[in-house]
């Protein structure tokens, strides 16, 4: 046994074991180190993957009579690095973030204690940090943090499905006993996450019983529309139970106007007598603006630029409504630049959680004892990890100004990027001018092709599909070589009306998301000249497609 316990951290903290294990941690960063390279988005070069490269690893391993030494799994460890892409300044693929050293401190000092967050007894350092993070976040956005709770959960995927859960429970208490009705009805704009679609299938309701509102020109929920298809479902004998506002979409960074959906669902249930509407924000995205709602604009203690400025006003116009929504969500894993997976889930009226909890009967070894007296049974999850511990270090390393100065400075490269584009790349059009935020999308356009005749619905859906064609062709040759600067890209940015048919067609456009701290105006440039030089190399391909 002696062997195996040196495989495990020791258990009177002696210097030997203490050393050793932080050597291997050493090996595994200084490797990392090593393959960094800031004018690439790879460690190292990127791994080409063949058609059958996952059934060949199916294949070949199989787990081994006799463990191997800890310097080896190291190694092993490192070979995995190896073109596993990395945030440098030239990956602005999507929102996936470098973690910040103190969310991989808080982490780390999850995975040493390895408490379970079910339970205080179990996690009482995870709980602790979870009450801290819930309060903190509960007075940013304007909630009233001695009525407010919440948890961290799995992503916005599992804020937006415990905001259907709890929705459904507040207007049909039995449900959990008895099930639920077969005549509920969601609704969400057609720009709105698909993780909404994912909950409502996994609840029972049906993915039919999701309705799709149409967009308005600057890609958020068509406000006229919404009350329609509301009004539409309850004369037909419809509840609805649930309303998404996406405030920050990943695509077009869309923010819904929660106060006008509110305004919305108060006089539908005015109208109609029906019980109260849940409205959940879908803020994983951003919902982190709201670090600049109470900033002053006037004295701007930050020296920001008047143009940034102007965007982040425009941002606050919105995000400044979110306490109205019922529930809400952050996904620190993304703008709060902390580890996967660390989200926050938030509830405007915590005593609400009582709905989706299970009786102490149901869990006779944990939550019902008198040295524990904080048991979350209304969470999906029996199992939680303690990621509050690393979403509170980042909270407390950043502060307000921190993440003010990281948010803003998302702001200002995509501004410059547009400028940029639009001076020395006037055929990629981008075609979420009205939102300003972290994302540009962009898509290319042949000459006498443009983005404001295609989103009015005036071009046939034969040219709309042409358009398509020739982008994905672009998304190909850019994405050869995203080891030199990493672009995202989206089938869907949005639909489109065409004009000889009743469809609505998507629209394809490639992504610039700045997400890396090291991404600076300086560095726009280059990647302009990047993406020139594919054109380039699209026009010379000389590939056909049908008008």
């Amino acid at each position: 046994m002696k062997k195996i316990q040196q495989l495990f951290q020791s258990e009177d903290g002696n210097i030997q074991q203490r050393e050793n294990f932080l050597s291997l941690l050493e090996k595994i960063v200084s490797s990392l180190d090593a393959l960094k390279n800031p004018n690439k988005t790879s460690l190292g070069p990127m791994k080409e993957r063949s058609s059958n490269f996952y059934q060949e690893l199916m294949q070949d391993n199989q787990i081994a009579n006799t463990g191997v030494g800890l310097d080896q799994v190291v190694e092993e460890l490192t070979q995995l690095m190896q073109g596993h892409p990395y945030h440098t300044r030239n990956f602005v693929t999507n929102v996936l973030p470098m973690a910040s050293i103190p969310g991989i401190l808080g982490q780390f000092t999850n995975a040493l204690l390895n408490g379970n967050n079910l339970w205080d007894v179990y996690g009482p350092a995870a709980a602790e940090c979870e009450v801290k993070v819930v309060a903190m976040m509960s007075k940013l956005v304007g909630y009233d943090y001695t009525k407010s709770f919440g948890y961290t959960t799995w992503g916005g995927q599992g804020a937006v499905f415990s905001g259907l859960r709890l929705a459904i429970a507040k207007q049909f208490p039995q449900a959990k006993e008895e099930g639920i009705p077969n005549n509920l009805y969601c609704f969400a704009s057609e720009n709105a996450h698909y993780s909404l679609l994912k909950s409502i299938e996994a609840v029972g309701i049906g993915s039919k019983h999701l309705v799709r509102v149409k967009a308005g020109k600057d890609h958020s929920m068509d406000i006229n529309d919404l009350q329609a298809r509301m009004t539409e479902v309850i004369e037909n004998g419809g509840i609805p139970v649930y309303v998404v506002a996406t405030t920050g979409a990943t695509d077009q960074f869309a923010i819904d106007d929660v106060q006008a959906i509110k305004e919305v669902t108060i006089g539908l249930e005015k109208k109609y007598a029906l019980q109260p509407i849940h409205i959940h924000a879908d803020s994983a995205l951003g919902g982190f603006y709201a670090f600049f709602n109470d900033y002053d604009f006037t004295a701007n203690p930050l020296q920001l630029e008047a143009e940034v400025l102007q965007g982040l006003r425009h941002i606050r116009t919105r995000m400044q409504h979110l306490a109205i929504a019922d529930s809400l969500c952050f996904d620190f894993q993304k703008l709060g630049q902390t580890p996967y997976l660390t989200s926050l889930f938030l509830i405007k009226e915590g005593n609400s959680l009582q709905l989706l909890d299970i009786e102490d009967f149901d869990t006779p070894y944990v939550g019902n004892r008198g040295y524990g007296s904080y048991h979350t049974g209304y969470t999906l999850e029996c199992s939680r990890m303690g990621s509050s511990i690393a979403i509170y270090a980042a909270l407390q390393a950043f502060g307000k100004e921190g993440y003010q100065q990281i948010l803003a400075n998302y702001v200002r490269v995509n501004l410059a990027f547009r400028t940029q584009l639009a001076e020395h790349a006037p055929m990629l059009q981008v075609v979420n001018g009205t939102n300003i935020g972290p994302v540009t999308a962009f898509r290319l356009y042949p000459d006498g092709y443009n983005w404001h005749t295609e989103q009015a619905g005036c071009y046939t859906q034969d040219q709309i599909e042409y358009i398509n064609a020739i982008n994905a062709s672009f998304f190909e040759i850019i994405g050869q070589d995203r080891d030199e600067v990493f672009f995202g890209d989206t089938t869907r940015f949005c639909t489109v009306r065409t004009s000889d048919t009743k469809q609505q067609i998507p629209v394809a456009a490639a992504k610039f998301f700045a997400i890396s701290p090291y991404t600076e105006t300086e560095h726009i440039h280059a990647m302009v000249h990047f993406l020139k030089q594919k054109l380039q190399v699209l026009e010379d391909a000389k590939v056909e497609y049908n008008k």
